[in-house]
């Protein structure tokens, strides 16, 4: 199985948006392991971008950007 670090963070935020506004048609995600793993990866990165991830307003803030800071370029207007 490939590992989710080799998908361009870019879609991983995607996938995960698109899973996290189907939760209340799709109530079987709320347990799947896939989206729980997704999940702490994409935080796990949004704490190394220096994201307080139990901030609601900053996660989705670094869910909406475009980029990293983790090497890439920002297409949010966002430093790095």
């Amino acid at each position: 199985m490939t590992p989710l670090d080799s998908f361009p963070m870019h879609e991983l935020k995607l996938v995960y948006k698109v899973l996290h506004r189907a939760l209340l048609d799709e109530v079987d995600l709320m347990d799947s392991s896939f989206l729980s793993q997704l999940q702490a990866h994409l935080q796990g990165q949004a704490r190394t971008d220096g994201v307080d991830t139990s901030n609601h307003s900053a996660w989705d803030a670094w869910l909406a950007s475009s980029g990293t800071r983790g090497g890439l370029t920002l297409l949010d207007g966002g430093r790095p």
